[in-house]
């Protein structure tokens, strides 16, 4: 067991683990926020994705080790009042139906957003592209950030 601190969600946090736990299980279990999802566990779904340091990151295959002194969000922490542009976009354009990849797709787009403001149709198909949607609301997912881009 190892102590690591870093920063979540804007506030400093240090958890006691084994080094190679992956993040996406510190984020669940320790610290009992639940919007991160397991998704495959193979970071090949994008229901686990946080940022890390500013960029999207599959937390089932990042060692709460190699995150020591550097800067998570969840989507717990993507908006303190639930309003970013994508989580208003969201609901708007009614992209949910059983929800349980939405986490991990907000996550994604949010870094597409904060690295490419105004992206193409197909920057966003491109970018989303692995992250997987069981319900297939993929049309409606492009639509909501689209709307967040416009919006923004």
């Amino acid at each position: 067991m190892a102590a690591v601190s870093f920063t979540l969600n804007g506030k400093p946090v240090t958890v006691t683990a084994e080094p190679d736990t992956p993040l996406l299980w510190v984020v669940r279990e320790h610290l009992h926020l639940t919007g991160t999802k397991y998704g495959c566990g193979a970071g090949m779904c994008g229901a686990c994705t946080v940022h890390l340091d500013g960029h999207a990151a599959r937390s089932c295959q990042i060692a709460i080790s190699a995150v020591a002194g550097r800067k998570v969000t969840t989507i717990e922490g993507l908006s303190e009042a639930d309003d970013h542009p994508l989580q208003k976009a969201w609901i708007a354009e009614q992209v949910p139906q059983c929800g349980y990849c939405q986490s991990g797709q907000i996550m994604q787009a949010a870094d597409l957003l904060s690295h490419s403001p105004h992206p193409s149709r197909d920057e966003i198909v491109q970018h989303m592209n692995g992250n997987i949607c069981r319900c297939g609301t993929y049309p409606r997912i492009v639509r909501a950030i689209e709307r967040a881009a416009k919006e923004a």
